[in-house]
């Protein structure tokens, strides 16, 4: 089982997303997400949320917010528990990302790009404020089959 964070850090009713162009062999070749990566080796998901934030986009994250777990089942890959961040406070630069392209996207807008279709739940959640949550999503491939928040399916 990997372990991941994922951070979405919040600027005037936008988030930054990385349009995920530069990685070899990337699952998320071509998608628009948040930042964050895999966990070191006796890492906290808040040290490793604030060490992917860093090192992909130079921030430096001061008010991080502990918002949810996304267990992410793919046939094409290893299962994933996702942390899943949001960061309304940070300083610093951004800087050029080697993983892709960063850039502020107003919340209502997201959903037209080129997401992980789950990732239009979980990102609805955040924007409802809705309690830290847990959310199952099985995938073939790209095709999302199905979705359980909290232990029940969602319709």
């Amino acid at each position: 089982m990997l372990n991941t964070t994922l951070c979405y850090i919040e600027k005037d009713e936008s988030y930054l997303m990385l349009h995920r162009i530069k990685k070899q062999n990337d699952i998320n070749e071509g998608k628009w997400l948040g930042v964050g990566g895999k966990f070191e080796k006796d890492e906290s998901p808040e040290e490793c949320a604030k060490r992917e934030i860093l090192e992909e986009t130079g921030l430096n994250p001061i008010s991080l917010e502990f918002r949810g777990i996304v267990t992410f089942v793919n046939d094409i890959c290893d299962t994933e528990y996702m942390h899943l961040f949001t960061c309304s406070e940070y300083y610093g630069e951004i800087k050029e990302c080697d993983e892709g392209e960063l850039l502020f996207v107003d919340k209502n807008k997201i959903s037209s790009l080129n997401i992980w279709e789950g990732d239009k739940i979980f990102l609805r959640l955040l924007n409802e404020n809705v309690p830290f949550f847990s959310l199952k999503l099985i995938y073939s491939g790209e095709k999302l089959l199905k979705a359980i928040l909290n232990g029940e399916e969602m319709v």
